[in-house]
This record gives structure tokens, C-alpha cells and sequence, in this order.
């Protein structure tokens, strides 16, 4: 039997082929896909492969930083959101990297600015990797929780 290493509800995630150093991820069991606030989405193509590019604001609250990141367009999926409605959003697939570990999952790109949380890191991206404890925070990277505490929603 595999031992799981366990998460917290709420973890800080890198996405490194985004170039996105840190990101707080609510770790979301409900939601079976991952999902990252993207903005000024835009499809192109680039050697005969459809792309995306989009921006994202990596921190709750902070509208001035913005990473600008590309990737390949796998599918476009029809998503329905905690309030209950279906929307068409573009999927990429890229690395997270998360407890020392990396592995690649599927994102869904949508606008999170109304969202409490930037990222939605959904079951099938932690299923057999992780187990999350419901009652903590930042369990794989303990120094977050000092530096988050103070500003939270």
C-alpha cells in the first residue's frame, strides 16, 4: 500500500512551463478539473498548432502583476461552474509542481476575478498522489502560512 503525502485545502502550486513561480490553489475535491483565472485569452496558431495565449494575475488582490503565458490549445470543454452554469472554456495541459513532486494536469482556462482563489486544483490532478486534510493550510510548504495569515480573505 502506497502512503499518500498530505495537503491542505489550501497549498501554494507552481506552474513552471507558465512561468508562474507561486500561486495559492484552493485544493478543490468537489471539482473534478483544475482551473487558473486567465484573462485576454486568445487562440493563434504557431507551426500548424492551435495556441493560446492569456494572462493571469498569480496573487489574490493584485491586479498589477501580470504574467503573460502560452500553450497549446488540447480542447475546449464545456464546464459547469459552482453556480450552476455550463461555459466553454479552453484546456491546456501543462506541469504543476507541488510537495517536491511535478506531474502534468489538464487546466481549464476562465476568468477567477470574482473567485477567492486564482487556482482550482481539482481531484483528478492530486487522485493517488495526495491525500487533502480538510482542517489545514499549507501543509507542504508550512512558511506560506506565516506570511498569509495576516491578509487573508
Amino acid at each position: 500500500m502506497t502512503t499518500l503525502s498530505p495537503i491542505g485545502w489550501r497549498e501554494y502550486i507552481a506552474l513552471p512551463e507558465l512561468n508562474i513561480p507561486e500561486i495559492k490553489a484552493k485544493i478543490d475535491t468537489g471539482a473534478r478539473s483544475s482551473a487558473l483565472h486567465a484573462f485576454a485569452i486568445a487562440e493563434f496558431e504557431r507551426d500548424g498548432q492551435t495556441m493560446v495565449r492569456f494572462s493571469v494575475h498569480p496573487y489574490q488582490r493584485d491586479s498589477d502583476r501580470v504574467i503573460i503565458a502560452e500553450a497549446i490549445l488540447c480542447d475546449r470543454r464545456s464546464v459547469r461552474s459552482s453556480s450552476g452554469a455550463a461555459q466553454l472554456r479552453p484546456v491546456i495541459q501543462t506541469i504543476v509542481e507541488l510537495g517536491g513532486q511535478r506531474w502534468a494536469i489538464e487546466l481549464t482556462l476562465t476568468n477567477r476575478d470574482e473567485m477567492g482563489f486564482r487556482m482550482l486544483l481539482g481531484r483528478e490532478a492530486i487522485r493517488q498522489r495526495f491525500l487533502v486534510d480538510a482542517g489545514n493550510s499549507y501543509i507542504q510548504n508550512p512558511q506560506q502560512q506565516i506570511q498569509t495569515d495576516f491578509n487573508e480573505e
